[in-house]
């Protein structure tokens, strides 16, 4: 049977891996800023309301990238990080309000958002903390709303380097989801084009049902 981590473990993880990226702030900007997410975007959007302005959650926003272009698009994002440098990086790249806040001790306003955006930001969630995490973005998002998540695959959870993170397969996450009150209705691999071996990449968009199950 897996030890649960106790309090003083979780607020551990999420420490040192917060201390990566204020560490590595620049480098990861670098890294990534050039990353071709508009599938992912696209998967998000097309999933919510058209031709409509919406209010949309960047949950681990990191620099600002996917912000800038959901507010070049005409919707309402807000941003949220954990990492200090992250939001004010976000702030001034894109002009969006950005909360600063950790994932394990986040408070959102209830019925607030149309869609929430987590790309590559939950994994890095402890799977014990993730039912409560996910009931969080539930509760801030609007009857019906959406919650695009993009996360490596796999089946293991601890540390990479002084990053910690939790790798599930698509029936694992699904298993999360439906506790947590969401239903998939969409999902796929990526990068696309490749062998399942070769798609690291699980994308899932699910949408919040009426009430947690």
């Amino acid at each position: 049977m897996q030890i649960k981590p106790s309090q003083a473990a979780l607020d551990e993880i999420e420490r040192v891996t917060l201390e990566h990226y204020e560490s590595n702030a620049e480098s990861f900007w670098l890294g990534t800023r050039d990353h071709d997410v508009s599938q992912n975007i696209a998967a998000f959007l097309q999933a919510l309301p058209q031709d409509t302005a919406l209010d949309i959650l960047d949950f681990g926003c990191g620099p600002g990238r996917d912000l800038h272009t959901f507010k070049s698009l005409g919707h309402r994002p807000t941003g949220l990080d954990g990492s200090k440098a992250f939001c004010q990086m976000a702030h001034q790249y894109s002009g969006c309000p950005i909360l600063h806040k950790q994932f394990l001790s986040l408070e959102l306003e209830e019925n607030h958002f149309d869609g929430i955006f987590a790309n590559a930001s939950l994994f890095h969630v402890p799977s014990q903390e993730l039912p409560r995490v996910l009931g969080q973005l539930h509760a801030a998002l609007r009857p019906g709303g959406i919650l695009f998540s993009s996360n490596p695959r796999g089946s293991a959870e601890g540390w990479q380097g002084q990053r910690y993170g939790h790798y599930m397969e698509l029936e694992t996450i699904r298993a999360y989801l439906h506790q947590s009150g969401f239903e998939i209705i969409d999902h796929y691999y990526r990068p696309s084009g490749m062998a399942r071996e070769q798609q690291p990449w699980l994308a899932i968009v699910s949408q919040r049902q009426n009430a947690k199950i």
